[in-house]
C-alpha cells in the first residue's frame, strides 16, 4: 500500500484527531506521524501490525533454513574443522 500525501500528519495534528484517524487507519489507511518535519513514528491496524511480525518471523525461519543448508553443503563438501580445535585456537586470540 501507497503512503499519501494525506497519510502523512504532523504530531500536533495528531494529538487533536486521534480518533478519526485511528478511524482511517482500522479501515485501511496508514499514517506517518511527523514531529519537526520529519517521520517519527506510523498508525497501522494492530492485526495489520501482527500479520508484519507473522512474515518477519517466517522470513528469519527462511534464512535459518538457507543457513542450515548451506552448512551441510559444507559437511558434504568436506569443508569440515574440529570444533575442539576451532574454539582453542579462538581462546588463544
Amino acid at each position: 500500500m501507497a503512503i499519501k500525501t494525506r497519510d502523512i500528519i504532523p504530531l500536533t495534528q495528531a494529538r487533536a484527531t486521534l480518533s478519526e484517524l485511528a478511524d482511517e487507519v482500522k479501515a485501511g489507511a496508514e499514517k506517518i506521524i511527523t514531529k519537526n518535519g520529519e517521520s517519527y513514528v506510523a498508525l497501522i491496524d494492530a492485526d495489520r501490525l501482527d500479520h508484519y511480525h507473522r512474515l518477519e518471523r517466517e522470513r528469519i525461519h527462511l534464512v535459518l533454513l538457507e543457513e542450515a543448508e548451506k552448512g551441510l553443503d559444507d559437511i558434504d563438501a568436506g569443508r569440515t574443522k574440529d570444533a575442539r580445535k576451532a574454539l582453542a585456537a579462538l581462546r588463544r586470540l
